[in-house]
C-alpha cells in the first residue's frame, strides 16, 4: 500500500483516479460489472474497484500524458502501471524527433546497438552526457522534458591569444564538467568565439557562457578563490553576439561581476523551425576596448538548452 504523502504528490489526473476509481468502471468490463459482496453473497452490492483493477492499457494512456519523472514515479503504484511504463510508444513520444541522428552522430559503431533496446532504456542512456568531437563537446537530453542540450568546452572555442602563456592558461578544476577551464591572467584584447552546426528539433533554444571571476582552488579541504588578477570588467561591459545561418541575430552587453561564483550569462535565443535542416550557430564574447587591461576570468564552456528548461542565469541587455 502506498503512503499518503506519495499519493499526494501524484499528478492531479491520477490523484483523481486513485480517489475515484469508479471512473474506470466502463473500461474494466465484466470483471467488475457483476454483483458480489465481501462475504460472497452474490445478491449483495457490487464490490468497489481498486486502483489495481485498472487495465494496463488504461494505465498506459494515463502515463503517455505525463512527463518522464512522473512516469517513473507512477510505475511504483502497482503491477499494471509498472508494466505499462515499459511500453515503447510512451517513451518514443518523449524522445526528440532526431534521436536516431544523435545516436548515429555521437555513438561509436559498437555502441549503436542502443537502437535495439527498449525505448525507455534509450531515453535513460541519452539523458547522460555523451562526449563527441574528441571529448570537447557533449550532448544529452533534459530528464524532465526530453529536450536536446549541448555544451562546448573552452578547448572547443576559439580564444584569441590562448597559446600565449603570458596571458592564458588551461587549468584543471573539479568545478567543470570537462575538468579544465581557460584562465585569463591579463589581456588588452579579449575575444572568445564559437561555432556549431547541428540538426536541432524544432523549438526555441537559449545559449549561455559559463564564466567565473577569480581562480578557485581547495585549501585544507575548503574552497577558496584567488581574485588577485580580477580587474577591468567594471570599466566597460562585455559584448555577447549570436547569429544563425537563417539570419537570426542577437547582440547584448553585460558587466561581469560576482567574483568567486560561476555564472551562466545569457547570450540570446534562437528559433528552429525545420527539424530536418542543419542550423549553423556562431557566437562570441568580446571586450576589445584597448584603453585598459582586464583579467582574472575563467571560461568554462558554452551551453545550449531548450528555452523551456529554466536555468539560473544573468540576463544581459
Amino acid at each position: 500500500m502506498l503512503s499518503s504523502p506519495f499519493i499526494q504528490k501524484l499528478p492531479f489526473s491520477l490523484f483523481f483516479f486513485t480517489k475515484n476509481p469508479s471512473y474506470f468502471w466502463p473500461l474494466m468490463g465484466a470483471n467488475i460489472s457483476g454483483g458480489g459482496s465481501i462475504d460472497g453473497d452474490e445478491t449483495g452490492p457490487p464490490l468497489r474497484p481498486r486502483l489495481d483493477d485498472i487495465p494496463e492499457s488504461c494505465a498506459a494512456l494515463i502515463l503517455a500524458r505525463l512527463n518522464p519523472p512522473e512516469i517513473c514515479n507512477l510505475a511504483r503504484l502497482n503491477r499494471s502501471f509498472r508494466s505499462a511504463s515499459l511500453a515503447d510508444f510512451i517513451w518514443e513520444s518523449k524522445l526528440p524527433s532526431n534521436y536516431k541522428l544523435i545516436v548515429e552522430k555521437v555513438f561509436v559503431e559498437e555502441d549503436r546497438d542502443l537502437m535495439n533496446l527498449k525505448k525507455k532504456d534509450v531515453y535513460a542512456r541519452l539523458t547522460k552526457p555523451i562526449p563527441f568531437d574528441g571529448g570537447t563537446k557533449e550532448i544529452w537530453l533534459d530528464k524532465n522534458t526530453g529536450g536536446v542540450c549541448l555544451s562546448m568546452s573552452s578547448k572547443a572555442l576559439t580564444i584569441t591569444g590562448i597559446d600565449d602563456r603570458r596571458y592564458w592558461n588551461h587549468i584543471s578544476t573539479e568545478e567543470s564538467r570537462y575538468r579544465t577551464v581557460a584562465y585569463l591572467q591579463q589581456t588588452w584584447w579579449f575575444e572568445v568565439d564559437g561555432e556549431l552546426e547541428f540538426q536541432f528539433p524544432a523549438g526555441t533554444y537559449s545559449l549561455f557562457f559559463r564564466l567565473h571571476l577569480g581562480k578557485s582552488s581547495k585549501r585544507l579541504g575548503r574552497r577558496v578563490c584567488n581574485t588577485e588578477h580580477v580587474h577591468g570588467w567594471d570599466i566597460k561591459p562585455v559584448q555577447f553576439r549570436l547569429t544563425t545561418s537563417d539570419g537570426q541575430q542577437v547582440v547584448s552587453r553585460c558587466y561581469l561581476d560576482n567574483p568567486g561564483s560561476w555564472v551562466l550569462y545569457h547570450v540570446g535565443d534562437f528559433n528552429v523551425e525545420n527539424s530536418n535542416a542543419l542550423t549553423n550557430i556562431k557566437f562570441s564574447l568580446t571586450q576589445i576596448d584597448c584603453t585598459h587591461t582586464k583579467g582574472g576570468l575563467c571560461v568554462d564552456a558554452a551551453f545550449i538548452y531548450p528555452s523551456s528548461v529554466r536555468k539560473e542565469v544573468k540576463l544581459c541587455s
